[in-house]
């Protein structure tokens, strides 16, 4: 599929996720304090375990990847649940969740060994656009960084001739009207989707805890867009020495989308199952060392699956040799997001 969507680079080496995801920790740290916050002050306790049969609280991470964020972000969580059942005793599951060919051989191989967590462990495989837990079997869902991709490439940006066909280009940052529509309508459907599984899967009175990246309105571009065009003119470049074919490039597209804080409120307003407790706008700043090094990390696979490792090199060869122009377009910017908690009625 033209564009399909890879998971981040796995394993611990030099162009891996783990070692390569600074910027997603750096939104994850600027929350810490209002996760824990969220939960002392609105996870209902009494109402999430009142039908419950078990004394296992369960704690979800859609979209874990590799980490080691992922760790940080649950050990915080839970030890605000456990604050906050001071006399209740709980046993705490955490499920990290991530697609299929994620690499949760290396997510386990640096999970802190048993006696230094708090938590058993499990991996659920597969996308969190659609079922993946039994009914109100989860206390507390958490979301970092992993909303802004889509399920797909949205549908008329490979065929020619679309209103929304995104020649020369792989993404909706300065891209024509028609294509950031589609990128948008494409958000509209997963997140109803999303939230609707959400909403069967977690008990009432728990949480859906969420930091994504999003602009303060449509008129803006987001920081990380810098990152993803920065790709297209050595692509464009790779096209015209005649070592990549025009169509190849045509016909890829990468599905993140930074959506429109006032969007996102309206999606959830639309599903009705969910109580909107805080939606806040985040800033975090911005980091342009090593850019090149995060965007393969992020990118690598999706680019594999298209162009094929050997094109692969060399776009990231080329990109090194450019980079001084993503760092000068990143120097003194602010990553903008959203930090939301939602409550199950």
């Amino acid at each position: 599929m033209a564009g399909s969507i890879s998971p981040m680079n796995g394993g611990s080496g030099t162009h891996s996720y783990a070692r390569n995801s600074t910027w997603q920790r750096s939104g994850a740290a600027a929350v810490e304090d209002a996760l824990k916050e969220a939960v002392m002050e609105n996870l209902d306790l009494q109402k999430v375990l009142c039908d419950s049969k078990s004394n296992t609280f369960v704690v979800a991470d859609l979209g874990c990847s590799v980490g080691p964020n992922s760790f940080h972000a649950m050990e915080t969580i839970i030890k605000a649940v456990q604050r906050k059942c001071d006399k209740i005793s709980l046993e705490f599951q955490v499920a990290f969740n991530d697609r299929i060919g994620n690499d949760f051989n290396t997510l386990f191989a640096s999970l802190p060994e048993h006696g230094r967590r708090n938590y058993f462990a499990m991996a659920v495989a597969g996308s969190f656009y659609g079922n993946l837990f039994p009914s109100s079997s989860v206390h507390i869902a958490y979301s970092s960084a992993s909303l802004n991709w889509l399920s797909k490439v949205p549908v008329g940006l490979t065929a020619e001739g679309s209103p929304a066909w995104n020649a020369a280009k792989i993404h909706y940052s300065g891209a024509p009207d028609a294509v950031a529509r589609a990128y948008e309508e494409q958000f509209e459907e997963d997140m109803d989707i999303y939230f609707r599984c959400r909403a069967r899967e977690i008990a009432a009175g728990g949480l859906i805890l969420i930091t994504m990246a999003a602009v303060p309105n449509r008129d803006v571009q987001h920081r990380m867009a810098h990152t993803l065009t920065f790709i297209e003119p050595v692509l464009i470049d790779m096209v015209k020495e005649g070592v990549l074919a025009q169509e190849r490039v045509d016909l890829f597209n990468i599905p993140i989308i930074f959506p429109c804080i006032e969007e996102i409120r309206r999606l959830v307003e639309k599903n009705k199952c969910f109580e909107i407790v805080k939606m806040e706008r985040l800033e975090v700043e911005g980091d342009a060392k090593n850019a090149v090094m995060h965007i393969r990390a992020a990118l690598e696979g999706s680019l594999n699956n298209h162009f094929g490792n050997e094109i692969v090199e060399q776009v990231f060869e080329r990109a090194i040799q450019h980079q001084h122009k993503l760092h000068s377009a990143l120097m003194n910017t602010t990553s903008t997001g959203i930090f939301a908690v939602l409550r199950r009625n």
